[in-house]
């Protein structure tokens, strides 16, 4: 990353259930440990080009309104 790393804080809205899916399959109990892996994860994965995670939440999403 470099001797220059500048920290940000950085929010986003989220539904509850995405953060709770988030949560178990990061194996942390913290949103801020859960998204940091999250991103990690993300940057460092070879098929993060695919668009599978914005499927996943249009799953979700239309899930939770025919509940």
């Amino acid at each position: 990353m470099g001797e220059n790393l500048k920290i940000v804080h950085a929010q986003t809205v989220l539904p509850e259930e995405i953060l709770k899916e988030l949560k178990k399959k990061t194996g942390e109990s913290t949103t801020k440990d859960a998204l940091a892996k999250a991103v990690e994860h993300y940057i460092k994965c070879p098929y993060t080009h695919e668009d599978t995670f914005e499927k996943k939440i249009e799953e979700i999403i239309k899930k939770k309104k025919k509940a």
